[in-house]
């Protein structure tokens, strides 16, 4: 799973941040820099390097390949709905956002998971 994943090349990273020591700022740079088209999403931040970042899922303007969570999992919980809702099927868990509700929904929602780091996959 975590190939297949890899292999799709529209990305958003919920979570994502300016701040260059965040794991948020680390995965979103690795993803760019491996070629990926990567939509950062976090409400509290405008841009990451001249790079929009949305403030929610549901105003990326394209369709997205795999959500990447960089969250705790209690906003990961809240967030899972909005993947969801948008027919996205592939969510990549980075140490640090899992938690059981959250393997549940996914199981619910019939989702593949990816329980890594991107960071070490691409690296």
């Amino acid at each position: 799973m975590k190939e297949k994943m890899l292999s799709l090349k529209r990305w958003a990273v919920l979570g994502a941040t300016d701040k260059s020591d965040k794991y948020g700022y680390k995965i979103f740079k690795i993803l760019v820099n491996n070629g990926y088209d990567v939509y950062p999403v976090n409400p509290k931040i405008k841009a990451i390097g001249g790079v929009k970042v949305y403030p929610t899922l549901l105003e990326i303007p394209q369709s997205i390949d795999v959500v990447d969570f960089v969250v705790n999992p209690s906003i990961g919980e809240k967030l899972i709905h909005q993947v969801s809702q948008l027919g996205i099927k592939n969510i990549w868990l980075q140490p640090g956002a899992r938690s059981v509700e959250i393997d549940r929904l996914a199981e619910e929602f019939d989702m593949n998971v990816v329980k890594d780091c991107v960071l070490a996959a691409l690296t």
